[in-house]
């Protein structure tokens, strides 16, 4: 059985991946100030997928203080460890149908600092390193502590307030927390290396996902129109990992769990 060190303990996304893995793996499941407890011990580990992520990291500048795997990245063996890093969607220009290869386009600090981290970890750890570029996860928040305001967050967020957005015809890539586990495991069990999109691989309108989310709001809702000053549309391709991995990613599955996530935010 494979052996992986899942690192994040504090967030919304360590904790769900421990409870769906450790069915599948053999887990230890540790916080980003614990590692330093296992330097002499981590050769053991097969994976190592960290999820924590340092606020200074979202917000500002790069500096390798601010970012957890290249320092979590010290302390492996590249011959014995495989690292994966959880990269993110917003290092691409925004467009459709996005493949590994399209260009490269950051505008952020967050998601210039990704791009960074995965230079550095490409020159350091080589052939045994996996770059997933993650699109937008949806899944439920119990009291994890999350730095990033996600869709969902704020979705929920207007909606207390009794209005929801207007998006038009604005689209984006959304993939629930329960499908990410399923296709993790599956990368897991398929011993992949390099870079893949993980998505659902398909234009997901906003209202349309706004209105799943939003069934079983009883609540009167006021629509106000979003204007956004720059195309932020976009969908990635997945079919290189998909062709890989092979399971079911379907849009009905997605209908499903948004419309599970409703229950539990309204009821």
């Amino acid at each position: 059985m494979k052996r992986i060190l899942l690192i994040g303990k504090r967030g919304f996304l360590g904790n769900y991946l421990n409870k769906y893995l450790s069915k599948k793996f053999q887990i230890k499941f540790i916080s980003f100030k614990e590692i330093r407890n296992l330097k002499k011990t981590i050769i053991n580990y097969d994976y190592i997928i960290n999820t924590s992520i340092n606020k200074n990291y979202i917000n500002k500048k790069y500096h390798k203080n601010f970012d957890n795997d290249s320092q979590i990245s010290n302390f492996l063996n590249p011959k014995k460890n495989t690292l994966i890093f959880f990269s993110s969607r917003k290092v691409y220009k925004s467009k459709e149908n996005i493949k590994e290869n399209s260009k490269l386009k950051p505008l952020s600090n967050y998601s210039k600092n990704k791009l960074i981290t995965e230079n550095f970890l490409k020159k350091k750890l080589k052939s045994n390193l996996l770059i997933l570029r993650i699109s937008n996860i949806i899944g439920f928040k119990k009291k994890q502590k999350n730095l990033h305001s996600t869709f969902v967050d704020m979705f929920y967020e207007k909606a207390k307030k009794g209005f929801i957005y207007d998006n038009g015809k604005k689209f984006k890539d959304f993939l629930s927390i329960k499908k990410f586990s399923q296709i993790l495991e599956m990368i897991i069990r398929k011993d992949l290396r390099g870079i893949y999109n993980v998505s659902i691989g398909k234009k997901i309108y906003l209202s349309e996902i706004i209105d799943w989310l939003n069934r079983y709001n009883k609540k009167p809702m006021k629509v106000i129109r979003y204007k956004s000053s720059r195309n932020q549309n976009f969908y990635l391709n997945n079919k290189k990992l998909m062709s890989r991995i092979k399971i079911k990613n379907e849009l009905s599955e997605l209908k499903k769990e948004c419309l599970i996530l409703s229950k539990k935010l309204f009821n």
